[in-house]
């Protein structure tokens, strides 16, 4: 009689869990005894659930030597949850110019310091931008730890184009001054992405769509938390919505491309002088209309015209 050797089992899906869970532990552990280069470090936090913590941020924020951050109330909930008991500071707009030399200082000494925003990633509509700029001014080294974006998380799940996309912030709270601002930013080709109030979100609506037009759009509301939704329609759509409903929690207004702006012969010509320099007339044409989003055939007439006139030029 032979023996056999038992099919293998399948891990049950409790015993699957445990596996990632050791796996996750085994990693911050590596990387808490590997040692952390002084410097300054921009750490993304969640922007509604805490799950969305990366491994890298805890490691960063366990080895910190300071950490900094816009509201210490709001970042100390973080900490708590997963044990992380370094020195907590605030730096935001009215305490910067004090506490910006004593960052630069500490980074000076060869300390490791943490930057980390309310919510999501630092210096996206947080302060920081100068500490940044000063940190890299005096050779300190810079390091990205990436992760949760408000901005990115609506951009990719508003079902508007990502290919190409704009960040404007917070819109002014004024309405003649943010219809200004607002046709500015008319002209700008892929979606914008705004932040907005939720007392100032109806008003808000009506203005973009005042000036946009029928443009579609999404409003994206507590992203990540348990009562995250998506409002779809066009602005004018929206702004109504918003005006007549009771908005709570912090949104992100998307807004989809409007209208190929006209584009006339001429200026088509001026493109196409260059690119006629590089290149034969079938991609010459080709490329100016990918750029400028007109017909190919009318690129390629305008192309074929311009030659014959620079060939009985040259002779």
């Amino acid at each position: 009689m032979t023996s056999e050797t038992p099919p293998p089992v399948d891990p049950t899906p409790v015993e699957r869990r445990h596996r990632v869970a050791e796996r996750a532990a085994d990693e911050i552990q590596h990387r808490l005894a590997e040692p952390l280069r002084p410097g300054l470090y921009l750490v993304a936090t969640p922007i509604g659930n805490l799950a969305d913590i990366t491994l890298r941020a805890l490691v960063v924020m366990t080895r910190a030597d300071r950490i900094y951050c816009e509201d210490t109330r709001q970042s100390l909930k973080l900490m708590q949850r997963f044990g992380i008991e370094q020195r907590l500071d605030n730096y935001h707009e009215h305490n910067a110019e004090r506490e910006r030399p004593r960052i630069l200082a500490a980074l000076a000494a060869g300390k490791i310091v943490a930057l980390i925003s309310d919510a999501g990633t630092p210096l996206i509509s947080d302060p920081g931008y100068k500490l940044v700029r000063s940190a890299v001014g005096e050779g300190h080294a810079v390091h990205a730890i990436p992760g949760p974006s408000a901005v990115l998380a609506g951009l990719v799940e508003s079902g508007l184009p990502t290919d190409e996309f704009h960040f404007a912030g917070f819109l002014p709270p004024k309405s003649g001054t943010r219809k200004n601002r607002i046709v500015e930013l008319a002209t700008i080709p892929g979606t914008i992405v705004l932040f907005e109030a939720p007392t100032r979100l109806g008003d808000c609506l009506a203005d973009l769509a005042e000036v946009l037009g029928e443009r579609p759009a999404v409003v994206a509301r507590e992203l990540t938390k348990l009562n995250e939704t998506c409002h779809r329609g066009t602005l004018a759509e929206l702004a109504s919505w918003a005006q007549a409903a009771t908005v709570k929690g912090e949104c992100v207004i998307l807004i989809g491309p409007g209208q190929a702006l006209a584009v006339d012969d001429a200026a088509i010509e001026q493109v196409l002088l260059k690119a006629l320099d590089a290149g034969s007339v079938r991609d010459a044409a080709a490329a100016v209309a990918e750029r400028l989003g007109v017909p190919r055939r009318r690129v390629y007439d305008l192309a074929i015209e311009l030659n014959e006139k620079k060939r009985a030029k040259d002779e």
